[in-house]
């Protein structure tokens, strides 16, 4: 059970990244906190986390959009979804406001591009699949096998419902990937993992991959521990972190406890190793493993267009007077 609370957004609703990954696109959250309750989630460390099984939705973010686009005097190629919560997460009044605002931004030739591992409505899809190439996904999707996703993401959309959706996406011409992260130790790392992932992959029409060991800060770490106690999947992981390195991150330039260099290096050459029999790329998410990558992950896709402002970095062109 998600309890949603309507709070009125203070700080401006296109907000730039301190990701290098999302260095060069505007980003939206639609509310803080995500009813999918992932137990890895880092977002739980952050002072605006609404706590467990709360979500704040920010109820004038269409309005404040609107106001926003107005004044601005090149509008963006795109915005990205989101990077503290998900757009499709399973709450009725935040699928209502996704909508809204997806349909003002595509209906204005501004492109979408959002990570998503909940179940798109056939509202939101039909309406994504009526501009595909403005539209840029990435799927989430650590494990084929069910039930360890309702361990490790209870509330999130099933595998079979993932893989679908990525399937009609592609079909139609939108540009999608799949994406492995977390890559969970000594559970999701193993090859007959990343091979059924893979072809999962292939099967939907997916040509790249994007990947991310798994870190922990403080938070996450004491929600493993919690779920630890029931769950033996998830004390294998935990396990991992006994004797962790600190590794500075450009995600939200903080610090967080990783592998060590080598134990992550072996888990990437594994799945890049069974993805190139599949013919597939891998991206490895250079924010969050900046010792051993290097680039993007391409989580906010690669836009086609390229405007004069885009090409400094800007991402815009000329807002229709």
């Amino acid at each position: 059970m998600v309890t949603v609370r309507r709070v009125q957004r203070k700080s401006a609703v296109l907000s730039p990244s301190s990701l290098a990954c999302l260095s060069k696109i505007l980003t939206v959250n639609l509310t803080m906190g995500c009813a999918h309750g992932c137990l890895y989630c880092y977002t739980r460390g952050y002072r605006a986390y609404p706590g467990e099984g709360k979500v704040d939705l920010f109820e004038n973010t269409l309005e404040k959009l609107q106001s926003e686009l107005r004044r601005k005097r090149h509008k963006p190629d795109a915005v990205y979804f989101s990077p503290a919560s998900d757009l499709f997460q399973p709450v009725p009044d935040v699928l209502d406001m996704a909508y809204d605002v997806l349909q003002y931004l595509l209906t204005r030739d501004i492109g979408i591009a959002f990570l998503t591992k909940g179940t798109i409505p056939e509202k939101h899809m039909s309406l994504m699949l009526e501009h595909p190439d403005i539209v840029r996904a990435q799927m989430g999707l650590i494990t084929t096998n069910d039930e360890l996703l309702q361990v490790f993401e209870p509330h999130a959309a099933p595998v079979a419902v993932r893989l679908e959706q990525t399937r009609r996406l592609t079909s139609r011409g939108i540009k999608a990937q799949l994406r492995i992260d977390p890559i969970l130790p000594a559970v999701t790392d193993d090859a007959r993992t990343l091979d059924e992932l893979c072809r999962a992959a292939v099967a939907c029409g997916v040509r790249q991959l994007a990947a991310s060991a798994l870190f922990l800060r403080p938070a996450p770490m004491r929600r493993l521990a919690e779920a630890a106690k029931t769950s033996l999947h998830v004390a294998q992981c935990l396990a991992q972190f006994k004797s962790p390195r600190r590794l500075a991150i450009h995600a939200e330039r903080s610090t967080v406890m990783a592998l060590a260099v080598t134990e992550r290096e072996a888990i990437f050459q594994r799945l890049e190793g069974i993805a190139a029999q599949y013919g597939l790329r891998v991206k490895r998410c250079a924010c969050k493993n900046p010792d051993i990558a290097t680039g993007t992950c391409s989580i906010a896709g690669e836009p086609q267009r390229k405007s004069a402002a885009a090409q400094t970095g800007l991402f815009d062109q000329p807002m229709e007077r």
